[in-house]
């Protein structure tokens, strides 16, 4: 970048402000530990939970069931490492970044979308974690429990309450920025693990074993079993679809490729495998001792009829929630609304325009329709793979790893292609699209051989993506010189 890098002038004031503004290298500060933590918080809430749990009600038995979060967690975090090494390179975050893909007014639009994703699940882990806020609330307030007989907007007025209080609590945690996310997650994520390992030990006791916990048989085999396998790790990857493309909004802070990398190993699969393990054992060992499998965490401390174990139980989930909520549903929209009005927003006022527009998906009225989770987990994966395709294809192919970064900021240049969008970009998006989404409407016309489309609709689509963006973008690139020479991914690891 030119010697206007990190300060406005010469840049245009549509694309650029301190927000968006590339992080100077001293002050990237976060090391692996910081990635482990931010990722324990993430992955430790009571969604995650119940979407391990509920593999069991898709027919798996245990160690399928575990063998799906193994998969599509390797996965995940082999995604985030390769789209995360753009931001930690030049310390941009995503809605920066994607313009080298879509251009500057394509971008615009494009995490438009994502924002909206990422607003959907704020919604959902909000009214998740306000849940506890209830049942907390239900043995701390005499007379608490009479709210519940009262209905306000679809939903018992103490749960409403519970949203509001929740809600502030958010609020607080974002109008102190980044840095305060950075230290909140050091302490969130561990306080669920020794929550989860103290179900565990119930759950063991109530089997008479750890055996017994995993002997339970698959209700799945041959093709349907595959089926299954292909629609839930599609749909585990969908719950972090987002996050692989925005990690960048994470990995610009990072002191090294290396720090992000090996945190997000530790993190991410690391404590996602062993949550998944506790979800899944405690969640076989309400078979046993209920006669049914009780997938919601809280619903589960209720049944122990012990003020003590609701309080800290709940509290522990409450505090879970809230770190995943802010850092993996908030950051992104923050970032995302900055980059469309950067004169009038900062992160903080974004974070909670965000969090204001997550209140309109009112989440209670279907929140319960378990049936509902795992279809609307594939769309996400189905709709953002592509793109993700698109930004490593981008990156690592097109540019070869190196971008100009006053490329970003100054209309006129590289990405301004035409009137601020990148049609072939658009081109390569719209196709991968009609493909995987064939994989639904095929099968309906009578052609079930393709609905593997959709059950592998993240890979395929990614691929596809990847592949016809970089025949579409050579002839574009044929004549125009590489970018100016600077420190490879592997001189910045080693």
């Amino acid at each position: 970048m030119s010697a206007t890098a990190g300060r406005s002038g010469g840049h245009d004031p549509t694309l650029y402000n301190e927000d968006l503004a590339p992080i100077p290298r001293e002050q990237r500060n976060w090391s692996w530990v910081n990635y482990t933590t931010v990722w324990m918080g993430m992955v430790h809430n009571i969604v995650a939970y119940e979407t391990s749990a509920n593999l069991l009600n898709q027919g798996f038995s245990p160690l399928q069931a575990l063998m799906v979060v193994a998969v599509a967690n390797a996965v995940l975090v082999a995604a985030m490492w390769i789209n995360g090494l753009a931001g930690t390179k030049y310390g941009l975050p995503f809605p920066v970044l994607v313009r080298a893909v879509f251009g500057y007014t394509g971008a615009r639009a494009l995490v438009l979308v994502r924002a909206f994703v990422a607003i959907f699940w704020f919604a959902v882990q909000t009214y998740a974690g306000c849940l506890a806020v209830d049942a907390i609330l239900g043995v701390a307030v005499p007379g608490w429990s009479a709210l519940r007989e009262i209905s306000i907007i679809g939903m018992p007025l103490s749960v409403a309450v519970s949203f509001a209080v929740f809600w502030v609590l958010h609020a607080y945690v974002i109008g102190h920025g980044m840095e305060r996310i950075k230290f909140f997650e050091l302490w969130a994520g561990p306080i669920v693990i020794v929550l989860g390992l103290g179900l565990v030990v119930w759950a063991v006791n109530a089997a008479g074993g750890v055996a017994p916990l995993f002997d339970q048989p698959s209700k799945l085999s041959g093709g349907e079993f595959w089926t299954a396998f292909g629609l839930s790790v599609t749909a585990l990857v969908g719950v972090w679809a987002t996050l692989v493309l925005n990690i960048s909004d994470f990995t610009r802070f990072s002191r090294s490729q290396r720090d992000q990398m090996v945190g997000q190993t530790v993190g991410l699969p690391g404590t996602a495998v062993i949550f998944a393990v506790m979800s899944i054992a405690i969640t076989a060992g309400t078979v046993v001792a209920f006669d049914r499998p009780i997938v919601n965490p809280v619903q589960l401390l209720q049944q122990f009829e012990s003020p003590v174990i609701l309080l800290v139980g709940a509290g522990a989930l409450l505090i879970a929630t809230l770190s995943v909520n802010v850092a993996a549903n908030v950051v992104a929209p923050a970032y995302d609304l900055v980059n469309l009005l950067p004169r009038r927003l900062n992160f903080v006022k974004a974070g909670l325009i965000s969090i204001v527009l997550g209140v309109l998906f009112m989440p209670w009225l279907w929140f319960d329709n378990s049936e509902a989770i795992f279809p609307v987990l594939n769309v996400i994966g189905g709709a953002l793979g592509p793109i993700a395709g698109l930004m490593i294809a981008d990156f690592f192919w097109v540019r070869r790893g190196n971008y100009d970064l006053d490329d970003f900021y100054e209309r006129g240049r590289e990405f301004e292609y035409a009137h601020g969008w990148n049609l072939r970009a658009m081109a390569a998006l719209g196709l991968s699209l009609a493909v995987v989404f064939s994989g639904l409407v095929l099968p309906a016309l009578g052609l079930p051989q393709f609905a593997f489309l959709y059950t592998y609709s993240w890979f395929i689509g990614l691929a596809i993506a990847a592949r016809s963006y970089m025949f579409l973008m050579r002839s574009s690139r044929s004549e125009a010189g590489a970018a100016e020479p600077t420190m490879g991914i592997a001189e910045e690891l080693s």
